[in-house]
């Protein structure tokens, strides 16, 4: 048993000033850190809608995760607003036991996209651990010509009015890789947002947009049986789940270099041994040879980094798409 010297030793000054003041029962299970917490379900806040990339790898972590906590782990679905209203909620959360499916852009992009109105800082939220990342996939509906990525982009400059491309909704990171291959192709593609993966597939399939980039998982299925056609995966390397499709370096573009992550973050006032047992169990649950093999299926690539390599990461990728933004010229605010 850790006396109050111990726990202070462990915690230090700042989180000790946190943790004083929360409610007692809160106060006693936080000042533990990793031995008395959780004392209560976990929740997983998605900030985004069910049925998408977020909300399939929170839920192959949610039933492991509890498992070793030994406290039930569920997901909750809050979307809205490019996913600021779940990450909002998370970030002021005062509870010691909510999490945030944190993704690209939550902890990216959203940065630049709302500049004037972003309702929470990098700051207000502490990293714990990538999960995995997924690579974007960039397809063709069925009738078009092109079968290949250097092709699709020959037959948008051959016709006049160029070719569509569809993505989940402005701002995304799958209409910023649009984006991308616009200023790394030097070609007009019409941007056509959607308000999800769902109807984008739809219209895709039905021939009504051209080409459309989207996460690997929500494609995979419809490329696998011959929906639509993947032209190139936007990653450093193949994707596992189509060894056939090339990247977008072996097909000559290498600056259309896009990877959607997927980590869990947590509000910034959570003491740091909550963070360090968090992140230990997460990287636990990555190893287990039964879940990679479900985020595999998924078509991502499981990570299970630790909370410094992960906030390094997201530093990174937070100047990375805040200067495509910049120069793509697209502001939601």
């Amino acid at each position: 048993m850790h006396t109050p010297a111990r726990r202070r030793t462990l915690l230090g000054a700042p989180a000790l000033l946190l943790v004083a003041a929360l409610p007692g029962p809160r106060r006693a299970a936080l000042a533990q850190g990793d031995a008395a917490w959780p004392t209560r379900p976990v929740r997983i806040v998605v900030p985004f809608p069910a049925g998408g990339t977020t909300d399939l790898l929170a839920r192959v972590l949610a039933e492991p995760l509890g498992a070793r906590l030994g406290q039930p782990v569920v997901v909750e679905n809050r979307g809205g607003a490019g996913g600021n209203i779940g990450a909002d909620a998370v970030a002021k959360s005062n509870d010691g036991h909510t999490l945030l499916m944190a993704t690209i852009g939550t902890a990216a992009i959203n940065y630049g996209l709302y500049r004037n109105t972003m309702p929470y800082k990098p700051e207000d939220l502490a990293a714990v651990s990538n999960m995995a990342g997924v690579p974007n996939v960039i397809v063709a509906a069925p009738n078009v010509e092109a079968r290949t990525l250097p092709e699709a982009v020959a037959l948008a400059k051959r016709r006049r009015e160029g070719l569509t491309i569809g993505s989940s909704g402005n701002g995304t990171s799958l209409h910023l890789t649009g984006e991308l291959l616009k200023q790394a192709a030097g070609i007009d593609l019409v941007h056509v947002p959607f308000r999800g993966s769902g109807p984008m597939l739809t219209e895709v399939i039905a021939g009504r947009v051209d080409l459309a980039v989207d996460n690997l998982p929500s494609s995979l299925g419809h490329i696998r049986d011959g929906r639509m056609r993947a032209l190139a995966v936007t990653g450093e390397k193949r994707a596992p789940a189509l060894p056939d499709t090339p990247t977008t370096r072996e097909a000559g573009f290498p600056a259309v270099d896009a990877v959607a992550w997927f980590g869990i973050q947590v509000p910034a006032r959570t003491p740091r041994p909550v963070v360090e047992r968090l992140a230990a169990e997460i990287q636990a649950v990555v190893r287990d040879p039964t879940v990679r093999a479900k985020i595999e299926e998924q078509g991502a690539e499981p990570v299970g980094d630790t909370p410094e390599q992960f906030e390094a990461y997201i530093k990174r990728e937070i100047a990375r798409w805040g200067e495509v933004v910049r120069r793509a010229n697209v502001v939601l605010d």
